[in-house]
């Protein structure tokens, strides 16, 4: 698994396009045909605030946890399934909006303080889906604030149980660590160490 790592490493510092600023050390994934379905919420109206804060729907990842991440998918894809991308990099000034909307930290980082793991490059926020197209239930949606998205709730129907244990398994595999609160967000586990990327993502 680590020469696996190491070469996915590699591929990416290759083959992945790179923030247009060089000091920001991202490099953008979406555009590639790796295997991932892409649901960027944040560029629809599709999310908690009701309205798109990103211009696109673009990911950016810090390079070894886009390694670690595509390591996950093969796994998944393995089994019948792939990841779908729901958020990735989060550009401060958008953590800023959220904030200002729902300044609660059990869900919603504070850009003022620690900020997020998103605003570092090192968390996704993703679920599963068949390979078919068919997305796995999870109980609740993305970014759904509340007891039921808890990952310690076992008040849950079965098929939920079973899908939130074959997510979590897959990603802790590959260095990624949950969080209480939501399902679907998952920190590369160097987590806090890394610093916040002020890095506003260019559009096509």
């Amino acid at each position: 698994m680590v020469k696996s790592y190491l070469a996915s490493v590699f591929f990416l510092l290759g083959s992945f396009a790179f923030a247009q600023q060089a000091e920001v050390p991202l490099i953008k994934i979406d555009t590639l045909a790796d295997g991932f379905t892409y649901d960027i919420r944040y560029a629809t109206d599709n999310n908690f605030l009701k309205e798109a804060f990103y211009d696109c729907a673009s990911c950016y990842l810090r390079p070894e946890v886009a390694a670690a991440l595509k390591e996950a998918n093969h796994y998944f894809c393995e089994k019948g399934y792939r990841i779908v991308l729901y958020d990735c990099y989060r550009p401060v000034s958008a953590q800023k909006k959220m904030w200002a909307v729902y300044p609660n930290a059990q869900y919603v980082a504070n850009p003022y303080t620690s900020g997020s793991v998103h605003n570092r490059g090192a968390a996704v926020d993703l679920s599963l889906e068949k390979l078919d197209g068919t997305p796995l239930n999870m109980g609740t949606d993305f970014d759904f604030f509340g007891r039921e998205a808890h990952i310690d709730n076992t008040s849950l129907p079965q098929e939920v149980l079973d899908n939130r244990k074959l997510l979590q398994e897959g990603m802790t595999r590959f260095g990624f660590q949950t969080i209480r609160t939501e399902w679907w967000h998952f920190n590369y586990k160097k987590n806090y160490g890394f610093e916040i990327i002020d890095f506003d993502f260019e559009c096509d």
